[in-house]
C-alpha cells in the first residue's frame, strides 16, 4: 500500500504529467463551456491524439478533461440558462435567475468554489473507498438499480412547481419520449412514426437544448433586454466564495451524495444534480426562494457534480463497468493506451489507480482556479442587450445540436423539441421533470426487464429494494408536503421561470393536454403490437400518465380559479403592455405573438440551412437578424457575420465535421458549403 502511494506521488509530480494534466484541463474548460457538448464529445475528440503517448501522460490528459467539464459548463447554465451538459441542468433553476438579477458573479464564484470542494471531497472519499468498493458495488442487482432509478424520478416532487399532477405527468411524458426507438430487450421499434431518424431515439443533446435553451432564448429575445437588469456589484465575487463557507456542511453532504450516486453504473451522471437539488430543497427550512435565485440551489448541484466524477471511477476502474456515458468513453481511452480495467487496478496496478484519483483532485484545483479568474469578465456578457447576443446563441446551440448525429434532421428535431419546450414553459409543466424522465427511461426499462427475468415478483421482497422503496416514499412525502407550503407563497412556474397565476381561459391548456393525450394513446396502440417484454414499460407508463392527464383536465374544468395547475404565462400582462394595459386577452395575444415571432428566427436558420447549407444559411441568418431584428449598421453587421462564419468554418475543420450542405449541395459540388477547406 505505502509503496503504491509513493509511486503515485512520484508520477503526479513529474513535469510531463503536470503538463498533460493542464492540457486536459484547458480542453475540458473549452468543451464544457460549449452548450450541449459535455464530456462524451470532449473525450471522443481527444481519442485520436492518444496514440504514441505514454500511459501516465495519456491518463493525465483524459482525467484533466473529464474532471473540469462539470465546472466549466456552469458558465452557460448561469449566464444563458442553457445547460452546458446533462450534469448542469439543475444549476439553471437558481443560477440563471441570479444572473437575471445582476448577481451572475456571485453565482459563478459560488459554483466554482463549490465545484472545487466537491472535486476534492470526491477524490478523498475515493482514496479510502477503493479498497472496500468491490463488495459494496456487487450488492446492487438489477432490481436495486431499477429502484434507484425510481428514486431519481421521485425527486420530481420538488421540481414540479405548485402542481404535483403536472410534475408527474411531465415526468411520464419524458419517459414515453425516452422510450422512442428500439426496445432494450427485444430490439422492436416503438413510436417511430415511420421516421428513420427516430430508430435510435431522440439524442439527449437535442432534448436538453430544445427544452432549456430554445425557450429561454425565445423569451429573452421577445423581451429584448439584457439577461441581467444591472451590472454585477464588485462585492459579489467574494460574496459567492463566502456563500460556500457559510454553507460548508451542505456542500460536504452533497459532495458525499454525489460520490455515492456517481458510483452507481449508468445512473449517477444523469440524476445526481437533481438528487442534490431535491435534497437541499427538502431539508431547507425556508423554501420560498428556490427557483428564483437561492444560492443554495447553485451550491448543492455544483458540489455534487464534481464529486460524482470520483464516484464514477469506482465501477469504471474496478469492474470495467462505466458509471456514465463519459466514463464509457474514458474506459475506451484506457483500452486504447493498453490499460485493462478490473480487479488488477486494486492489486498490481494500485499505484496507477491512485495516480488517476489524485490527478482528478489536482485537475479540479486547476479548473476551478481558471474559471474563477474568468468569472467576472465573462459575467459581463449578461449586461449586453440580448438582440446582439441572440444570433450568436442561436447559431451556437444549432451547431451543438448538429453534433448529435450530424444529420440535418438534428436541426429539425431541435426545432420540434424547442416548440414543445416553449409550450411546457408557457403552461407551467416542469421541463426538468420531463428531462429526468427522458434521461432515465432507457436505464429504468433495462433494469426492470432484467429484474423481471431474474427475480419475477420476488424482486419486491429483496432487502435492498425495500430500503430504497422506503427512501423513495419518504422523498415523495417530503416533496408533497413542501409543495403545499410553497404553493401558499410565490411559487415559480414549474422550473423557476416566472411566478404562476390563474389564467382567465383554460382553453389553450386543455388543447395542450389533449395533444399530450393523443400522443399517449398512440404510445398505447404502438405498445400493444409488441411482445410482452417490449411493451411492459411504455404501456405501463402511458396508462399511468393518461390517468394523470385526465385528472388534470378535471381539475382545470372544475376549479380553474383556485387550482395551482391553472398556469398560462402568456396572460402575464406586465411583460406585454405594462401597467397601462387593462385588456387581459389583448395582453395575452401580444405576448403570444411576440413569443412565436421570436421562435420563428430558429425556423429561419433551419430553413436556410436546409435549402442552402448550414454555413450559407448562417450567413444569411446573421445578415437578416442583425439588420431587421437588431437594427444594426451595415458595418457592424458585416463584421460580426464575417467573424461568425470564419469561426464556424474553423470549428468544422478542427472537429472534422461536415456541416449540412442543403438542397443546393445536390446540384453544386462546393466544399465550402459544408464548411470544409480542401
Amino acid at each position: 500500500m505505502s509503496e503504491a502511494l509513493l509511486t503515485a506521488l512520484a508520477n503526479l509530480a513529474t513535469f510531463e504529467h503536470l503538463f498533460h494534466l493542464a492540457l486536459g484541463v484547458m480542453l475540458g474548460l473549452a468543451v464544457g463551456a460549449f452548450p450541449g457538448l459535455g464530456g462524451i464529445a470532449g473525450l471522443a475528440i481527444m481519442m485520436p491524439f492518444l496514440y504514441g503517448m505514454d500511459t501516465v501522460s495519456a491518463l493525465a490528459t483524459l482525467v484533466g478533461l473529464v474532471a473540469v467539464i462539470p465546472t466549466s459548463d456552469t458558465f452557460t447554465s448561469v449566464l444563458m440558462g442553457i445547460p452546458g451538459s446533462s450534469a448542469s441542468q439543475a444549476t439553471v433553476l437558481d443560477g440563471f435567475p441570479l444572473s437575471q438579477q445582476g448577481r451572475a458573479a456571485r453565482a459563478l464564484a459560488a459554483a466554482f468554489t463549490a465545484s472545487l470542494m466537491g472535486g476534492i471531497v470526491g477524490a478523498a472519499i475515493l482514496t479510502g473507498f477503493v479498497q472496500v468498493a468491490r463488495p459494496l458495488i456487487l450488492t446492487f442487482g438489477s432490481a436495486e438499480l431499477f429502484m434507484l432509478a425510481l428514486l431519481g424520478l421521485s425527486m420530481v416532487g420538488v421540481l414540479s412547481g405548485a402542481s404535483l399532477i403536472k410534475g408527474l405527468a411531465a415526468c411520464g411524458l419524458g419517459l414515453i419520449v425516452g422510450s422512442i426507438g428500439g426496445a432494450p430487450a427485444t430490439g422492436e421499434f416503438r413510436m417511430t412514426f415511420g421516421i428513420d431518424y427516430l430508430y435510435d431515439g431522440l439524442p439527449l443533446v437535442i432534448v436538453g437544448i430544445g427544452l432549456f435553451a430554445f425557450p429561454e432564448i425565445t423569451e429573452l429575445l421577445r423581451r429584448n433586454r439584457p439577461i441581467a437588469a444591472s451590472r454585477m456589484p464588485a462585492a459579489d465575487w467574494f460574496e459567492g466564495i463566502r456563500d460556500v463557507f457559510r454553507n460548508w456542511f451542505l456542500c460536504l453532504r452533497c459532495a458525499g451524495l454525489g460520490t455515492l450516486i456517481g458510483a452507481i453504473p449508468g445512473l449517477g451522471g444523469t440524476v445526481v444534480d437533481w438528487i442534490a437539488y431535491g435534497h437541499v430543497v427538502q431539508t431547507a427550512k425556508d423554501k420560498s426562494r428556490f427557483g428564483k435565485g437561492d444560492i443554495r440551489g447553485v451550491l448543492a448541484p455544483e458540489s455534487a457534480n464534481n464529486a460524482k466524477e470520483g464516484g464514477g471511477l469506482v465501477p469504471t476502474l474496478l469492474f470495467g463497468i462505466p458509471g456514465s456515458g463519459a466514463m464509457a468513453v474514458f474506459l475506451g481511452g484506457m483500452v486504447l493506451i493498453g490499460i485493462e480495467a478490473g480487479p488488477a487496478m486494486v492489486s498490481s496496478d494500485l499505484d496507477l489507480t491512485y495516480t488517476i484519483i489524485w490527478s482528478l483532485a489536482l485537475a479540479n484545483v486547476l479548473g476551478a482556479g481558471s474559471c474563477m479568474l474568468l468569472a467576472r469578465p465573462i459575467a459581463r456578457l449578461t449586461t449586453i442587450p440580448f438582440n446582439l447576443l441572440a444570433p450568436f446563441m442561436i447559431v451556437v446551440v444549432s451547431f451543438a445540436a448538429y453534433q448529435a448525429t450530424r444529420q440535418f434532421m438534428d436541426l429539425v428535431a431541435l426545432l420540434a423539441v424547442g416548440v414543445l419546450g416553449v409550450l411546457l414553459r408557457r403552461f407551467g409543466w416542469s421541463r426538468p421533470a420531463f428531462l429526468i424522465g427522458f434521461v432515465l427511461a432507457p436505464q429504468a426499462e433495462g433494469y426492470l426487464n432484467l429484474a423481471v427475468q431474474f427475480y419475477g415478483w420476488g424482486m419486491l421482497v429483496r432487502p435492498g429494494v425495500l430500503i430504497i422503496l422506503a427512501i423513495t416514499v419518504i422523498s415523495v412525502w417530503l416533496g408533497a408536503r413542501g409543495k403545499g407550503t410553497r404553493a401558499q407563497g410565490a411559487q415559480p412556474a414549474a422550473d423557476g421561470s416566472r411566478k404562476s397565476q390563474p389564467a382567465r381561459s383554460v382553453a389553450p391548456q386543455l388543447a395542450f393536454v389533449g395533444g399530450a393525450i393523443a400522443i399517449l394513446l398512440y404510445a398505447v396502440w404502438s405498445s400493444l403490437r409488441l411482445s410482452p417484454l417490449g411493451r411492459i414499460f411504455p404501456l405501463s407508463v402511458a396508462v399511468a400518465t393518461l390517468v394523470l392527464c385526465v385528472a388534470l383536465i378535471v381539475v382545470l374544468r372544475v376549479r380553474p380559479s383556485t387550482s395551482p395547475a391553472n398556469v398560462d404565462l402568456e396572460y402575464r400582462l406586465e411583460d406585454a403592455k405594462g401597467d397601462h394595459q387593462s385588456d387581459a386577452e389583448a395582453g395575452a395575444v401580444a405576448v403570444g405573438a411576440g413569443t412565436w415571432r421570436s421562435a420563428g428566427w430558429f425556423g429561419v436558420l433551419v430553413a436556410a440551412a436546409g435549402l442552402l447549407g448550414f454555413l450559407p444559411g448562417a450567413l444569411l441568418f446573421f445578415l437578416a437578424f442583425l439588420r431587421r431584428k437588431a437594427q444594426q449598421s451595415w458595418g457592424l453587421t458585416l463584421a460580426l457575420t464575417a467573424c461568425v462564419i470564419v469561426a464556424l468554418a474553423a470549428a468544422a475543420n478542427l472537429l472534422l465535421v461536415e456541416l449540412p450542405g442543403g438542397l443546393i449541395a445536390e446540384y453544386v459540388d462546393q466544399p465550402w458549403l459544408t464548411g470544409q477547406i480542401r
